[in-house]
């Protein structure tokens, strides 16, 4: 890759020229890294639901044309000035949230949430200059979340960058750079369920499936999942899961239905869905004294979360968590070193695979709710 150092490179990428449009394959022009920057070749890259809502644009203002992905792996090519802590050929993970290692948050052993890198999604440019990277033919095309994995370069902030070792198998490890860390995380590092413990889940997609998984390694002894979909329980038992509740399955609040199945409710309850009833249910079916829920999903920006505040006065705690409170470049790595050990089993959320050129099918098979995690082989 040293003849390619300071030099624009010309590479394949999948570009969202509209919204809700098919990716198509293009030949774009890749600038260098410019400073607290690196440039990465990815070998294997995964699509996400925020992926494909933000390509979708509901209720955003569009950005478009944009090079979308965010979960990802591959091996850096150059570095711009400024970058001491990596260097050409170490492999790394892209992560849509950074650690600068410098504000205070990064300096808090309590916080996650860098103040310069922390999710942008409106902003397509770089912060160096808030110019992109990438353009065809002269017309700029914009960033997402300061990964843009959807192409066969890309540039990165450094501090969005997990360096990783280089035994791990990146096709396989890739998909620790977003969702399966944040649920995995909110059961570790946010609910903390001690071995033998019960835990609900509220929600079985990728993220849900996950904090199962989180809750399994913990050791829980009995591990309830929620959701509306109740053909999910047979895969979701392969994360642990050993009970399963339709919600439209009963005709009295999931929350007082889950406390019936638990002597008074869960230990511990992780909602991953996004929706503010689920929230509620998720925190009211904790047992009071000791219980604890951790919200993960996103809500609408105009809902609100209502319990009755002797919900709290009876000692039930409510947590949030933004990636599982995981640091990227301090933490992720260890993740991977999980999956190294065979302590976390990462092949179970894989269910797909297609080639770079078939991109648009890991779209569909996320859209049909066919697939957890799709990888889209760059090389092939």
């Amino acid at each position: 890759m040293s003849g390619t150092v300071g030099q624009v490179i010309k590479c394949k990428a999948a570009v969202a020229w509209e919204a809700g449009k098919p990716l198509v394959i293009e030949e774009v022009e890749v600038a260098p890294p410019q400073a607290n920057e690196v440039r990465v070749k990815i070998l294997f890259t995964s699509l996400c639901h925020t992926d494909v809502y933000f390509w979708e644009a509901k209720g955003q203002t569009p950005l478009f044309p944009r090079i979308f992905g965010h979960e990802a792996g591959g091996i850096v090519e150059s570095v711009g000035e400024g970058v001491a802590d990596l260097q050409p050929g170490d492999h790394v993970l892209p992560i849509f949230t950074g650690e600068c290692k410098e504000c205070r948050h990064c300096k808090s052993e309590e916080s996650n949430m860098c103040d310069l890198l922390r999710i942008n999604t409106d902003r397509g440019v770089m912060l160096s200059d808030g110019k992109t990277r990438f353009s065809k033919n002269g017309q700029p095309i914009y960033h997402f979340v300061g990964t843009s994995t959807f192409s066969e370069y890309t540039v990165i902030h450094v501090g969005c960058l997990a360096k990783i070792n280089p035994a791990a198998p990146l096709d396989k490890v890739c998909v620790l750079s977003c969702g399966i860390s944040t649920g995995l995380g909110a059961t570790l590092n946010v609910a903390k369920p001690k071995k033998g413990q019960s835990v609900a889940v509220f929600g079985m997609g990728a993220v849900g499936l996950a904090a199962a998984e989180g809750a399994r390694i913990a050791g829980a002894s009995r591990i309830i999942g929620i959701d509306l979909n109740s053909s999910r329980f047979e895969e979701a038992k392969k994360f642990g899961v050993t009970e399963f509740v339709n919600p439209k399955d009963h005709d009295k609040p999931v929350q007082e239905v889950i406390a019936e199945m638990t002597d008074g409710g869960v230990d511990r309850a992780v909602e991953c869905t996004g929706s503010i009833q689920a929230m509620i249910s998720a925190f009211e079916c904790v047992h009071d004294g000791w219980g604890v829920a951790v919200l993960v999903g996103v809500p609408n920006k105009d809902d609100s979360f209502k319990t009755h505040p002797m919900n709290l006065l009876n000692e039930r705690t409510l947590k949030g968590t933004f990636f599982g409170n995981y640091k990227p470049r301090t933490d992720i790595p260890g993740v991977v070193e999980k999956y190294m050990n065979k302590e976390l089993e990462v092949e179970k959320f894989i269910t797909h695979s297609v080639t770079f050129s078939e991109i648009n099918k890991a779209f569909d098979y996320m859209l049909h709710g066919k697939a957890i995690r799709c990888i889209i082989r760059m090389d092939a």
